[in-house]
């Protein structure tokens, strides 16, 4: 299990706080936060991560193809490819996409903003050795995110597409906070779907509240992530696991437990299995 902290978990820490204090708990890789990198600067970010030994597991994020965000298309596409070159520069495993809400148009009109942008990236994201992974995402907490809220509407969107580097993030918090499968089923949805992902962000928690998500601890919610994890590593997925944790019980903990207890988590969960 190759596992690695999000900056979003520790939203409140700089960048070179996070980097210092993954580092320390023992993480070998790390999810950069494009925000984060800006505000420190890109290339001393690059150089820090390269003196820590940390590798970056996904970068995020581009998208909002659909306007959700005020930006046209062709300026949401121009922020992907610096976003693309810089995710190469870092050596990241892929850049995470979210593909920007409905807004005010229609669904197909929205997939269609959706399907151009990627066509447009895929090209250069393979020119440039980057997978671009797309996130589907509950609809109670993504209005603005993602137009994509189940496996199925982006298994569309990539057969669309067509492109060998243009794949998926599978989220536990997303996938698992349906409350339509058990434990055992969701282990056989993330099996399925384990040859098409090119990271999968560790959260567990309870379902939205407010239009919020509403993650926790590892191991405190009731996302069943025991069986989804042993069902992606039974299905040979061998990419990062990043652990991503947002919400009000996070804000309000001290990070350095929420960290060092998802991973003493992770690490008995994989401990148990090899038992």
């Amino acid at each position: 299990m190759r596992l690695s902290v999000n900056e979003l978990t520790t939203w409140r820490w700089t960048f070179d706080e996070d980097v210092a204090h993954n580092a320390d708990e023992g993480f070998k890789a790390i999810g950069v936060s494009r925000h984060k990198l800006n505000d420190y600067g890109e290339q001393r970010g690059i150089a820090l991560l390269r003196d820590a030994g940390l590798e970056v597991s996904n970068l995020l994020y581009v998208g909002g193809f659909t306007g959700c965000d005020g930006r046209s298309l062709d300026e949401s596409v121009a922020d992907g490819v610096e976003a693309i070159r810089l995710c190469e520069q870092l050596g990241a495993s892929c850049l995470v996409v979210y593909t920007g809400g409905r807004s005010l148009h229609t669904h197909s009109h929205a997939r269609r903003l959706v399907r151009e942008a990627l066509t447009q990236l895929a090209p250069l994201a393979q020119a440039h050795g980057v997978v671009l992974a797309v996130e589907p995402m509950l609809s109670e907490c993504s209005a603005d995110c993602s137009m994509l809220h189940t496996l199925d509407e982006a298994a569309q969107l990539l057969a669309a597409i067509k492109s060998p580097c243009v794949k998926l993030v599978l989220d536990t918090y997303h996938l698992g906070c349906h409350g339509e499968r058990d434990a055992e089923a969701l282990g056989q949805l993330c099996a399925q779907w384990a040859a098409q992902a090119a990271i999968v962000h560790v959260g567990d928690g309870r379902p939205p509240r407010g239009g919020e998500q509403d993650r926790c601890v590892l191991g405190e919610g009731v996302v069943p992530l025991e069986s989804m994890l042993r069902g992606l590593l039974s299905a040979g997925y061998d990419g990062y696991f990043d652990i991503e944790l947002m919400g009000v019980d996070i804000e309000l903990s001290d990070y350095h437990e929420v960290i060092r207890r998802s991973k003493q988590w992770l690490d008995a969960m994989i401990g148990a299995g090899a038992a």
